[in-house]
């Protein structure tokens, strides 16, 4: 199979609660541009925008739907720096590029807001952030973590929390501590996608949808991206599909390895709720990480079960209401009216890919669960590489990023029981 189908087991909340959803055609028939985009996600659709109002001649095509892969599926959570803590780049390539890494990424979270309001894009955004420690162990660190941000990387506005202050702000007392970000958010990713895909077109962008690639060859100077009924002519590429690639091309697909992650929203939770009182999303320190937040209209919103297997769960609503009754045992029968799932591109290091894999080819994807934020400015940053500036995308390129153990035989049995064995750990 060349291009991977969502993982799709529920309709999500943010699908019936986008609004008007446009459709767009299929490819029919042969196009000649100056770039061709594969991925109609954040990645590529942000690319596809800056590049039509720069004046070039975008094609873009999805397999499926805009969205339906982990853009228009994920927690919406948009982060603060890289996927690793800043202290942790500063301690593998020093602090000046550690710093570098950094404002890029806060420059990623002001481009999207930034571009929302420009587009007139209502993405619900709502501010705040907690991450918190599952184990007191790890309290040290995310006390370290805030004064860190603050003295060495100019970010004030992490502070840290004890137990009884997260207890106050999660409305649970299973935490032992983390930190508070004022300075980062959480939005409704479908309609940021449905937003950007409106900009990109009415900026000249030809858009496809239920188009998917079946081949990209190189020659002649030219990029020739093959579909079903109709082959593209290009002299640039781009590569946003991220985890769901398949075999479409062997580089990326070596260094980018997709797992499930699944998502259960509950009925409004009233205001009598003590959960979540100040609407922060919250991410916590177990590896197979759990992360929830509050909807505008109150619904709890909680993913939690990444999938490592094959097989999907057969209900989702079962798994994800007994991991929110162990934080909230108030909410062990509350009901869930949506549950749905996702695939999302992880690498090795958690650090993002970026590399030209063909002659005039560059892949951007491996978010590994900080892509809000980052994917939407990284298809910007490839917009400034085609028009001449290659710099700052430059920055990702030179992260080390090896490629998954195994080959393709044996790398989905490795990452399961390396990540199994990191499942266990979180328990213990």
């Amino acid at each position: 199979m060349l291009y991977q189908s969502p993982v799709s087991p529920g309709r999500s909340w943010y699908e019936d609660t986008a609004g008007s959803r446009p459709e767009y055609p299929a490819l029919d028939g042969d196009r000649q541009c100056d770039v061709v985009i594969v991925g109609g996600g954040f990645t590529g659709l942000s690319a596809a925008a800056h590049l039509a109002k720069a004046g070039s001649n975008v094609v873009l095509i999805e397999a499926h739907r805009f969205g339906d892969g982990a853009s228009g599926r994920n927690g919406g959570q948009l982060g603060t720096g890289q996927r690793a803590w800043a202290e942790e780049m500063e301690a593998e390539y020093g602090l000046s590029r550690a710093k570098a890494l950094f404002d890029l990424a806060e420059e990623a979270k002001a481009h999207l807001l930034e571009f929302a309001a420009v587009n007139r894009i209502e993405i619900d955004y709502m501010p705040g952030q907690l991450s918190v420690a599952h184990k007191q162990r790890y309290v040290d660190d995310y006390k370290a973590h805030a004064e860190i941000m603050a003295s060495r990387f100019g970010y004030p506005h992490i502070s840290f929390m004890d137990a009884k202050e997260a207890a106050e702000r999660l409305g649970s007392t299973r935490y032992f501590g983390g930190t508070r970000d004022t300075g980062t958010g959480h939005i409704h990713p479908l309609k940021l996608v449905i937003g950007t895909a409106k900009a990109a077109a009415g900026a000249g962008a030809q858009l496809f949808e239920r188009t998917p690639a079946t081949g990209i060859v190189c020659g002649g100077g030219k990029v020739r991206v093959t579909t079903p009924k109709g082959t593209i002519t290009a002299e640039k590429c781009l590569i946003g599909v991220n985890a769901y690639g398949g075999t479409l091309e062997p580089v990326s697909a070596a260094h980018i390895m997709p797992i499930g992650s699944f998502i259960g929203a509950t009925v409004p939770l009233g205001s009598a709720s003590t959960v979540l009182p100040g609407g922060e999303s919250v991410d916590d320190s177990r590896f197979v990480v759990r992360y929830f937040r509050k909807s505008k209209d109150g619904r709890l919103l909680f993913g939690g079960r990444e999938v490592y297997a094959v097989n999907d769960p057969k209900d989702i609503h079962i798994h994800i209401r007994r991991q929110i009754a162990e934080l909230y045992p108030e909410l062990k029968d509350v009901e869930i009216t949506h549950g749905w799932g996702g695939y999302v591109g992880i690498t090795v290091p958690r650090k993002p890919f970026v590399r030209e894999v063909m002659p005039n080819v560059i892949s951007v994807g491996g978010y590994s669960g900080h892509g809000v934020m980052l994917s939407n400015f990284f298809g910007k940053l490839y917009a400034e590489t085609v028009l001449g500036n290659r710099d700052r995308l430059k920055l990702i390129e030179d992260l080390k990023v090896p490629p998954f153990p195994g080959g393709r035989r044996f790398r989905a049995p490795l990452l399961f029981l390396a990540l199994s064995w990191f499942a266990l750990r979180d328990r213990i």
